[in-house]
């Protein structure tokens, strides 16, 4: 297949793009930057130079394609604080995608989040709607009904930490958040969960879905159901030589910054039904054991 895949050079993307291409497929990545096309190219993929504020752009790109992966995502919005700017720009995104594969019977597989389902006091499922109001819930309802429109639609869930080599996310925002502090933190008594996958785990999900996924499906890329926070922060002390602690409140906020919100979260997820529907296996390091290998704090 050809496919077409927004935020191909990013943390997940680039890993999506050489899957696929070990695969056999063809890709054909977006890029903003010079920098991002040469990596591209590298790679050994077709680039198509545009970004998330040329919506249009991606018009002609998904049109020739015989499928999309869409994994970009404006994250210096998310850190900023402006969800609702991230979430409109994301879901002008995918309309514009979907207009050029509408009534092709093509796949569109989009990059969600399980943080997204909250409030269950137990694992998430694939079957769980999206909770309302949050940044990113009317691009994950507006991808799911495009099944009647003639696109075979799917949605992949991340957890909120994924893990590897590389990573400039949540676990990396922790660890910059305990330097930076003096401490490692957690909220409260840590106890909230936060689910997490491999990097090289989730890759291969994105392209059983792009292969063989039903139209409508949500699939949850779920290595790990659930870490406890303060094991993570206990991991993250050790490795810093930095004491532990909880807090609370201003403190809390203080500490995390942008990440607060998440950081408290009890967001468990479970992978079973994904597992059992296209027969997926996480089989890379857990996200302690990532850690242990030390890559994240030699910088």
């Amino acid at each position: 297949m050809r496919v077409f895949v927004t935020g191909a050079t990013g943390f997940v993307g680039s890993a999506v793009v050489q899957d696929l291409l070990a695969a056999g497929h063809q890709v054909v990545g977006l890029a903003r930057s010079e920098e991002g096309a040469t990596a591209l190219k590298a790679a050994g993929a077709e680039v198509h130079r545009g970004d998330l504020d040329d919506p249009e752009g991606l018009r002609g790109p998904a049109a020739a394609s015989d499928g999309v992966i869409h994994l970009a995502y404006r994250h210096d919005l998310l850190t900023g604080g402006d969800l609702t700017t991230a979430g409109a720009v994301d879901l002008r995104a995918i309309e514009s995608l979907a207009a050029a594969l509408e009534g092709s019977g093509k796949p569109f597989v989009y990059a969600s989040g399980t943080a997204l389902i909250q409030g269950f006091g137990r694992p998430v499922t694939e079957e769980d709607d999206p909770t309302e109001g949050t940044h990113r819930t009317p691009a994950e309802n507006a991808v799911t009904a495009l099944a009647g429109h003639g696109i075979r639609a799917s949605v992949v869930r991340l957890p909120p930490t994924v893990h590897d080599r590389g990573d400039h996310g949540f676990i990396a925002s922790v660890i910059g958040f305990a330097r930076a502090a003096g401490v490692s933190a957690h909220i409260g008594d840590g106890a909230n969960r936060w689910p997490a996958v491999h990097r090289l785990d989730a890759a291969p999900l994105f392209r059983l879905a792009l292969e063989s996924a039903p139209a409508g499906s949500r699939l949850h890329a779920i290595g790990e159901e659930g870490v406890p926070f303060r094991d993570i922060a206990a991991v993250i002390g050790r490795r810093l030589g930095l004491p532990v602690t909880g807090l609370s409140g201003d403190e809390a906020a203080a500490h995390f910054g942008w990440l607060t919100a998440f950081a408290g979260l009890d967001v468990p997820a479970s992978s079973a039904r994904t597992q059992q529907q296209l027969g997926w296996r996480p089989v890379h390091p857990g996200l302690h054991a990532d850690l242990e290998e030390g890559h994240y704090f030699t910088t």
